[in-house]
């Protein structure tokens, strides 16, 4: 997927959706947003996060990634914010289910992979306290900066493994329950914005291969620390499902 990217200033005179995203590496949060708009087919201007440029600061309101601009709209940072965008955007194909149930359930499940505490959430500060130890994870630099932006203190970082593992079961306990009645997908027998979160979110346990996602070499090696209980909860079917969403919906190699 080839995507073009411009400076913020550029991006700042032009109208229509533009989203600042993380570059170098397959942030989930970024490749999922990414995701879904491709899925969408919707048209965008993408803007690489430069932590250092106050001119971004002042546009998105923040240095993080990503972060939706559309027309004059407020700027639009969380996952949910940004999925109900690209769903009043385009809304076929919807990511969302129409039932009431399945879409809770979507809603829910899409939490538990996004949001605060979630499985990205707690797997970040998986690699933040392992850094900090010497042990593997992020850099110890940048350990300390993404521990501190994120809440990272030795309890948080105690209980991030158990929460990780926790998650991961619970997952691939869908996706199998799923499977036995026929789907393979996480909520009802079609794609769900689900489907992309869980897929892009693996790449923080297990990138994908270096022809089709380059990245530098430690972010590859942080990205890939697994302890045993991280290892044992990794199940196979989640992985599976990745290759089936990139093999069918999704789009390589990932423009980073």
């Amino acid at each position: 997927m080839d995507i073009p990217y411009v400076s913020v200033e550029e991006a700042m005179t032009m109208r229509g959706l533009r989203m600042v995203v993380v570059s170098q590496i397959p942030s989930p949060w970024s490749e999922a947003a990414k995701g879904i708009l491709h899925v969408k087919r919707i048209p965008w201007t993408a803007v690489r996060l430069a932590y250092d440029n106050p001119a971004l600061k002042a546009w998105a309101g923040q240095r993080s990634a990503p972060v939706a601009m559309y027309e004059d709209e407020l700027p639009r940072s969380g996952w949910a914010e940004i999925l109900e965008l690209a769903e009043r955007l385009a809304p076929e194909p919807s990511l969302l289910p129409a039932g009431a149930a399945d879409r809770a359930t979507a809603f829910a499940l899409a939490h538990a992979i996004c949001g605060p505490q979630g499985l990205g959430w707690s797997r970040r500060l998986q690699l933040v306290d392992a850094g900090l130890r010497g042990r593997g994870g992020f850099l110890p630099d940048v350990a300390a900066y993404i521990g501190k932006k994120y809440g990272h203190s030795p309890d948080a970082g105690a209980a991030a493994t158990a929460r990780v593992a926790e998650l991961l079961m619970m997952l691939a306990s869908r996706l199998k329950a799923q499977h036995a009645m026929g789907s393979p997908y996480y909520v009802g027998q079609g794609l769900t914005a689900v489907d992309i979160y869980s897929a892009t979110f693996m790449a923080l346990l297990q990138p994908l291969s270096q022809d089709v996602c380059p990245m530098d070499a430690s972010a590859r090696s942080a990205f890939e620390f697994r302890d045993p209980l991280t290892d044992a909860a990794l199940d196979e079917v989640l992985l599976a499902h990745r290759q089936m969403m990139y093999r069918d919906h999704l789009a390589l190699p990932l423009s980073l």
